[in-house]
């Protein structure tokens, strides 16, 4: 999987939307894909018009345990957008990951603008449900 930093480097040299939309659709190819018993329900991300599953992981380390995610969609798009979203928050520690806006780092990288008002509400949930479980793994 993609780190973040070199994410953002790619983007800065991709002037073209449709190549940044490429490279968005490769981001969700190389995202290994979450097993079929992991697609439940209960790892179902409301709020997105496509179908997007997010699993936590936690290494409860001390006071500020670090968080691992695994995720998925069934569409191309937004299966990139989900990797961008770990490359962001996944093997970090809890009060970190809760005081990363990812959103931001979409805004910086010039995603935000180009999704529709479905994908960019998609993309909020997913961003909200990670913080929101950081925070509360943070307060345990």
């Amino acid at each position: 999987m993609a780190k973040l930093d070199q994410i953002i480097d790619d983007f800065a040299y991709l002037d073209e939307w449709e190549d940044r939309y490429r490279y968005v659709i490769e981001l969700g190819k190389a995202l290994p894909e979450l097993p079929e018993d992991k697609r439940t329900s209960e790892n179902k991300v409301q709020g997105c018009a496509s179908q997007v599953w997010l699993v936590s992981h936690v290494a409860e380390d001390g006071a500020d345990p670090v968080l691992t995610f695994e995720g998925d969609s069934d569409a191309h798009i937004v299966r990139g957008l989900v990797a961008i979203v770990l490359a962001a928050y996944s093997g970090k520690p809890a009060s970190e990951i809760a005081q990363t806006d990812a959103i931001e780092i979409f805004n910086r990288i010039g995603l935000v603008e180009h999704l529709s008002a479905q994908r960019a509400n998609g993309l909020r949930s997913m961003v909200k449900r990670i913080r929101d479980e950081a925070r509360l793994q943070a307060a345990a």
